[in-house]
């Protein structure tokens, strides 16, 4: 996939099969097709984006989107001090392909389900897009602008820290609804790729 991605915490316990069924039917609303695998894990083409509050969606250039489970949520690495305790599962939702109509669709995508399913929405890295830094940590500057970015937006945002594959610890921020709400009516908007 070389679209954006997108976590959603559950804090919950359930059965995310369970979940990722009932979800279905709701996606039937204005997806088409909507095809399930034998892992669970959904496939869909968003054809009536107002059912998302996206009332001149067009479709043309839009990739399959997906909802899977997260297996690597919690995750031993990751900071969940931040929380009263640490999210029971995850869920991953993304698209096929990136560009801005893709990102605009899968934030209203994420957000219908963050409020469906009471979830927190990992971004999958810092809002201002850059990477981390050649030695696997992050550069202050990046830091300071995704912090002034994040603070600049009403709801609730949290630094999570993890490790990085080159032995440091960087940072993703996690937000709530109404944080994700506020961001997609930045003029800035983008999800992390």
């Amino acid at each position: 996939m070389s679209g954006p991605v997108v976590g959603l915490w559950l804090f919950e316990p359930c059965d995310v099969a369970d979940l990722l069924a009932g979800v279905v039917p709701w996606l039937e609303t204005f997806c088409e097709p909507v095809e399930t695998r034998a892992d669970g894990h959904v496939d869909f083409w968003v054809r009536d984006g107002s059912a998302l509050g996206l009332r001149d969606f067009d479709p043309t250039g839009v990739g399959v989107l997906f909802l899977s489970e997260d297996d690597g949520v919690p995750a031993e690495d990751e900071d969940y001090s931040a929380f009263c305790r640490p999210p029971v599962h995850g869920l991953v939702v993304g698209a096929a392909c990136s560009g801005a109509t893709n990102h605009v669709l899968l934030g209203h995508l994420t957000l219908a389900l963050a409020r469906r399913l009471g979830a927190l929405i990992d971004f999958d890295g810092l809002l201002n897009g850059h990477p981390i830094g050649g030695d696997g940590t992050g550069n202050e500057a990046v830091l300071a602008r995704a912090r002034a970015l994040a603070s600049a937006l009403p709801g609730r945002v949290t630094e999570v820290s993890y490790d990085t594959c080159g032995g440091g610890r960087w940072l993703r921020h996690v937000g709530d609804a109404e944080f994700l709400e506020a961001w997609l009516r930045h003029p800035d908007f983008h999800l992390i790729k």
